[in-house]
Formats: C-alpha cells, structure tokens, sequence
C-alpha cells in the first residue's frame, strides 16, 4: 500500500526494539526518513543498520531516554523539523496494577502521557 508519504520525515520515540521498531519499519517501509532513539546505544546502532540496509532510508541514531527533559532536548536536536512523530516509551511495571504504588504510577503517567505532550508541543508548530 502506498501511504503517499514517501520522503517525510518522522521521529520514533522507543524504536530499538518491540513497537517503536515496528512503526520505525513500517514507516521505512513506506520511504520515510528516521529519527530513532533507545537507551541502549549497541541495541540502538544494531537497529538502525539493519533498517537502513533494509529499507534503504536515511536513519539517524539518538540514544537516550526519552522520558527525560535531556533526552528529549538530544532528540528534538537531532530531529528538526518532521512530518511525522510516534510517541513511546515502556509501559509500566508489569503485574497487576493494585501492587502498584504512587511512585509506579507517577512514573508511567510521566513516561506514557506528560512525556509525548511535550514532544507534541515541541513538534507541533512545524508540522
């Protein structure tokens, strides 16, 4: 299927692994440019080499944890301006949500919710 959005440009938050890296490959395999990021440089560089190998498209690394206010100061650089943005970061703890404590529930809501608010409020004017 042709997307129509061949040579945009997107940034894949949490796209080393699992599915970040399935919207990442989804969207090389539609001819877009990537910006992907992981907290595990080596994951992150083996990733990346294979997508682009796959797909042909241009893909630019960032590791960094992009629940933090650094990591996604080091993203946004990298990024520029983009067409496309994928929110992600990892869920919360597993098991059943009633052992969690307040700390697991700050912890998820800032990684999952206040997190991709501000990418979006950060990517949003150039869109």
């Amino acid at each position: 299927m042709d997307m129509g959005i061949s040579g945009k440009k997107a940034l894949v938050c949490a796209s080393s692994k699992g599915l970040g890296r399935g919207c990442a490959e989804a969207l090389a395999g539609e001819g877009v440019q990537l910006v992907i990021n992981g907290r595990n440089a080596e994951v992150l560089s083996a990733t990346a080499t294979e997508i682009r190998s796959t797909y042909g498209v241009v893909v630019t690394e960032v590791a960094c944890d992009v629940t933090t206010a650094e990591g996604q100061a080091m993203l946004l650089t990298a990024a520029g301006d983009i067409d496309i943005l994928v929110t992600n970061a990892g869920g919360p703890p597993p098991g059943l949500w009633s052992d969690w404590d307040r700390a697991d529930f700050i912890a998820a809501l800032d990684a999952n919710m206040l997190t991709p608010i501000a990418l979006m409020k950060a990517c949003l004017p150039a869109m």
